[in-house]
């Protein structure tokens, strides 16, 4: 059936209401658009699926999510326990509260149970509602950080974390055979409820989660030294954290929290930013405003389903300055590890493999283990699963990626900015007490560890061009990879599709123990690294630049020129 075919199923096929059909109706005259909704059916892929919300096949819909989640019931009756049932949260997205209950409504319809959230709340209390109710999934309906018009849908398994292999790839083998939405099932609400298949969660799973993250607390004598002294400014963006990140900072005894007024409550159309990501500067100008009247040492904005979270603090030319993810993870390591009581011999600090190496010679300084996963805060959470499991003799310290997302504690199994901003705004409180600041002790660190930086260049492909543009770039790199890019010879290539690490010089051919994936990576001579992936969760190609230097400038100097390098090469 090409896309003309389902247009015309999809107006006449009485399983879809009104009000869908008057959407359709009024883009008849526009033949792209006709295209764009319904040349494909949206990916469902390994982190779930994402899109923007509207009437189609390749769009988010009351229709596409029943039909993951039915996809979704069929494997949990063949490979899981329909017993245990599904926890279910939302974020304040457009039509998130709608979407959710859909989800919960298909499952009960198939006989699992669903435990819906009473209102919206964080990723991280999701995957914490997981493993607390015990539950053999749980679905979060969020877009995360993306435009206002965009929504998605998320599946974690028993361990809390989303989805890996092999429940990743038969979920969606269950969505994709799945021809025709007359195979969804549902009921009505009422039904669900009198079959006792349908739960509210309620605010005492909130108490349980706060007082895990409180019992994570490292320094709780510092913020009572400067309590009075710190002010600190935080922002939700309009998003999930406002409640949860005001709570526990107040029960920890931050008594000069000051919240955005603009920014504090849930708006779907993210009024005040548009583009709700706290890895952009732009998010912060209302932040960075509260900030100066109210003599603020520090800022936090955590994304709208707040699993990431954004800083920006005062330089030596009091100024403010954002910090990346790379720049925080590196912090929290080293805060978190000199917090401890005692280092464990085994200890392991785990990150992807577009995150900072810096981490390597801190590891070495406090003999820790460093392990790399994929992208994705799944496979950390995986790694955390099998160290649990005894797959591996090592200890859980932390675990962070540069997209600004962290994980102290093993509560949840996804990045967690709730208890993020904790540590963060401890972290301020524990150096202020010191004589110190977090950038103080960021500059110490680039002394001691190396000049480490960082960027991330994005090529933006919408629709089904620009997919089957980004596929022959990265076909063209792996067949006509760079021997050089800056000068400098590339001496390893990786390729994580095939599984196998290239040493350009000796001709070696290594395996490499991850997880397939379309993602190369070149090693410079120098050790500066340049990885190319296709994003997860928007239409661009993603190019990630690591390097190190002798000072920031020689870092800084040495960054640009490969930046260019690499995208003079690709345009």
């Amino acid at each position: 059936m090409d896309y003309k075919e389902k247009y015309q199923e999809w107006l006449s096929n009485d399983y879809f209401d009104a009000a869908t059909k008057e959407e359709l109706k009024a883009i008849a005259d526009d033949e792209e658009e006709i295209e764009e909704r319904f040349y494909t059916d949206l990916d469902f892929g390994t982190g779930g699926m994402r899109g923007i919300i509207g009437a189609g096949t390749n769009r988010v819909n009351k229709y596409t999510i029943r039909k993951a989640t039915q996809g979704l019931a069929n494997y949990i009756a063949e490979n899981g326990d329909k017993g245990k049932g599904v926890a279910i949260s939302h974020d304040n997205r457009r039509k998130s509260r709608k979407f959710a209950t859909e989800a919960a409504l298909v499952l009960a319809a198939n006989g699992i149970k669903a435990y819906l959230f009473d209102d919206l709340r964080p990723t991280p209390e999701l995957s914490y509602a997981v493993r607390e109710l015990g539950t053999t999934a749980g679905i979060m309906v969020t877009a995360s950080h993306n435009p206002p018009e965009y929504n998605g849908y998320k599946v974690y398994w028993d361990d809390g974390a989303q989805v890996v292999p092999p429940h990743d790839e038969g979920i969606i083998s269950e969505v994709n055979e799945i021809a025709s939405f007359d195979e969804v099932k549902t009921i009505s609400k009422d039904k669900a409820k009198e079959e006792g298949l349908f739960e509210i969660i309620d605010s005492s799973l909130d108490d349980k989660y706060v007082k895990t993250l409180k019992d994570l607390s490292l320094n709780g004598d510092s913020i009572k030294e400067v309590t009075e002294e710190l002010d600190i400014v935080y922002t939700p963006l309009h998003g999930t954290g406002s409640v949860m990140v005001q709570r526990v900072l107040e029960e920890l005894g931050f008594k000069n929290v000051h919240v955005v007024p603009e920014q504090e409550e849930p708006d779907e159309d993210f009024s005040t930013v548009g583009y709700p990501n706290p890895e952009e500067p732009d998010v912060f100008e209302l932040g960075i405003e509260l900030a100066d009247e109210k003599g603020a040492e520090l800022i936090m904005a955590t994304d709208p389903d707040s699993d990431r979270v954004g800083i920006a603090v005062k330089d030596d030319n009091n100024e403010w300055t954002f910090l990346n993810g790379n720049q925080v993870g590196v912090l929290l390591t080293e805060y978190i590890v000199n917090s401890l009581e005692e280092i464990p011999e085994n200890g392991t600090v785990i990150k992807t493999i577009v995150t900072t190496e810096m981490i390597n010679p801190i590891a070495e300084k406090y003999n820790l283990d460093v392990m790399n996963t994929l992208t994705g805060f799944k496979y950390i959470g995986e790694k955390i699963k099998e160290f649990k499991a005894g797959k591996y003799d090592k200890e859980y310290i932390f675990g962070f990626e540069e997209s600004y997302g962290y994980l102290y504690g093993t509560h949840a199994r996804d990045k967690d900015a709730i208890v993020s901003t904790m540590l963060i705004a401890e972290m301020a409180a524990h150096y202020k007490s010191q004589d110190s600041s977090i950038y103080e002790e960021l500059m110490r660190m680039y002394e001691e560890y190396g000049y480490y930086k960082a960027d991330l260049e994005a090529i933006r492909m919408p629709g089904k061009s620009g997919q089957e543009k980004i596929n022959a770039m990265l076909a063209d790199l792996r067949e006509n990879s760079p021997q050089e890019i800056n000068g400098q010879k590339v001496v390893v290539k990786k390729d994580y599709l095939v599984g196998a690490s290239y040493n350009l010089e000796t001709g070696a051919e290594s395996k490499l123990d991850l997880p397939e994936s379309n993602v190369l990576q070149f090693e410079l001579e120098d050790k500066t690294l340049v990885t190319v992936r296709p994003s997860g969760t928007e239409p661009k190609i993603k190019f990630y630049f690591s390097v190190v230097g002798d000072s920031e400038e020689a870092a800084e100097n040495k960054l640009e020129k490969v930046k260019e390098s690499v995208m003079n090469l690709v345009e």
